[in-house]
């Protein structure tokens, strides 16, 4: 049980890891077309699958492992021959260049990671790949009947021979493309997944929502416009994404392909977000033009796997915020992706934590479906913006989890239900360690206002507060000073509340602040003192190049 224990965890923190990182890259082909199947290879084979695939597919192939109802989505079903990422006609099975291409590179924004040895030290060689490839080919009967061979029947389908470049004008042909198809209607107008309003259900049962096509690491089977282009082809089996190849022409999918690959969201790479000044109010609306002179930070959110409940699939991996400050005041706008607006809080439906707490258990961890209500209309939306209260001391840091007791955090924290009722939608709070709950700061204590917006797919929050305040337990801001930063968030609707949550770790806000005359000054000393040295040397050169000239 304890090593069954360890798994589980490895499991999740490979998970996470795939999570907050972006699509992993490995080679489209093998070197080696796959070997004939050998009951040598087989075997090799059917151990690498019980030491490496079984916890989460399990032994018997069926997607029922001990770590599948923590997963969401769940691990392949085997024995069914049913797979979604393929290069074969819809309903047919994958060619085995496929399967080798999925057990390669992985699947981004799964717990499906790679295994490519090239990509990451506990990986796989090829050939040990193409044995796993071949037991797993066993699972379902499908594969030993020539018939149903997509290579011999010939469904197997060629990228385009003349591909359209990349380009304003093909971009525009494919949003004709996405307007025309009705793509909008399940993947909303802007690609963010909120077209259709309600959760759906796969082939097997389990619920699943429409792609968020603007986020590039959830995208599962590659980022590039040769893939998606064939998943307009092909279709994902077991979704309701249908294949395109009837109703779609071989340019207008390519054209498509290019339009989507356009919406794709490009990070930031900075860690720490500088505040701009600005010359009176500041910005209340999260739709003010002023912010858009504000510089943006990306920052990536995963499930809290910390301490239990612990939840390794959140919805909301990604805030971006931008900061504003005046004489007075700071204000900060967070704006995040999520398909549904949440606003209503069913309090009877919160989890119960202690049915789960227990040390060193399976049930430590939240199934993905059976543990929370993930339907609409249960639980609010929110999202907090968290700061430590004592000014930094070099690179010591509360932890980013809610601090300790010896390092308190505030915490921002804007709740859409309360905000939709009229009230104040953001509270400050104080907390010492996640096992107690946020301290909610007395009502004459509370300075954070708060406006926010949903708009097709995306929440946008200001909130706002003075520099500083007479509280001692609230950050202050003052110029040029790096101030830890952290952000937590809740998609109600996918039955975060409490600690089921996402949460990212530290990151900085910096007031910018003027540059001292100083500055100024010792730049232009320096020029003239290296100036004045270069005319000094190149004189005493051409002295010295005359003194020998009339030695000579």
């Amino acid at each position: 049980m304890r090593t069954a224990h360890k798994m589980l965890a490895a499991a999740i923190a490979a998970f996470a890891v795939l999570w907050m990182s972006g699509p992993v890259m490995a080679a489209e082909t093998p070197s080696k077309p796959m070997p004939e199947a050998t009951e040598e290879l087989l075997e090799k084979g059917r151990a690498i699958y019980f030491r490496r695939c079984s916890f989460c597919h399990g032994l018997l192939g069926d997607g029922e492992g001990p770590a599948a109802k923590y997963l969401d989505p769940r691990p392949r079903d085997f024995t069914l021959g049913t797979y979604k990422f393929r290069t074969t006609q819809s309903g047919e099975l994958p060619t085995d260049e496929d399967l080798f291409r999925t057990v390669s590179r992985g699947l981004p924004g799964t717990a499906m990671q790679s295994f490519d040895r090239d990509l990451i030290k506990n990986g796989l060689s090829e050939a040990d790949r193409w044995a796993v490839i071949g037991y797993i080919k066993t699972f379902a009967p499908e594969f030993d009947d020539p018939e149903l061979d997509p290579v011999k029947t010939g469904k197997v389908v060629a990228l385009p021979a003349n591909r359209a470049p990349y380009n304003d004008e093909t971009i525009a042909r494919g949003k004709e493309v996405f307007e025309r198809a009705k793509c909008w209607s399940c993947h909303g107008k802007l690609g963010r997944g909120d077209g259709n309003k309600e959760f759906r259900k796969d082939d097997w049962g389990f619920p699943i929502r429409i792609r968020n096509v603007t986020h590039p690491w959830k995208i599962k089977a590659g980022t590039d416009v040769e893939n998606i282009y064939m998943r307009f082809t092909t279709g994902i089996s077991g979704t309701p994404m249908p294949s395109f190849i009837k109703t779609l022409s071989e340019g207008d999918r390519w054209d498509l392909a290019n339009y989507i690959k356009s919406l794709q969201h490009k990070l930031t790479t900075n860690q720490a977000l500088k505040a701009k000044p600005v010359q009176g109010e500041l910005p209340e609306s999260p739709e003010d033009a002023a912010w858009d002179a504000a510089e943006s930070m990306d920052m990536r959110l995963t499930g809290q796997v910390v301490a239990p409940p612990r939840w390794q699939n959140p919805s909301i991996e990604m805030v971006t915020v931008k900061a504003l400050f005046n004489d007075k005041d700071i204000a900060f706008r967070l704006t995040w992706d999520d398909p549904f607006k949440d606003v209503v809080h069913d309090k009877s439906k919160e989890f119960k934590t202690a049915e789960i707490s227990k040390v060193g258990g399976f049930n430590s961890y939240v199934e993905a479906n059976g543990m929370v209500s993930r339907e609409l209309e249960t639980f609010r939306d929110s999202v907090a913006l968290q700061f430590p209260v004592k000014p930094p001391q070099g690179t010591k840091k509360p932890h980013f989890f809610r601090g300790s007791s010896s390092d308190q955090v505030q915490l921002w924290v804007w709740k859409a239900d309360l905000a939709e009722a009229g009230k104040r939608g953001t509270q400050e709070g104080n907390a010492r360690g996640w096992k107690q709950p946020i301290k909610i700061q007395a009502e004459d204590s509370q300075q954070v206002s708060g406006k926010a917006k949903w708009d097709q797919g995306r929440w946008s929050v200001v909130m706002k507060r003075p520099l500083v305040t007479g509280e001692k337990n609230d950050v202050r801001f003052e110029r040029g000073v790096f101030i830890p930063m952290s952000a937590n968030a809740w998609d109600g609707s996918n039955g975060e509340h409490g600690l089921i949550m996402s949460l990212s770790t530290w990151h900085y806000v910096t007031l910018e602040a003027p540059t001292p005359i100083s500055v100024y000054i010792y730049a232009i000393l320096a020029f003239l003192i290296a100036g004045g040295a270069g005319v000094w040397l190149m004189r005493r050169a051409e002295n010295e190049e005359e003194t020998a000239e009339a030695k000579a």
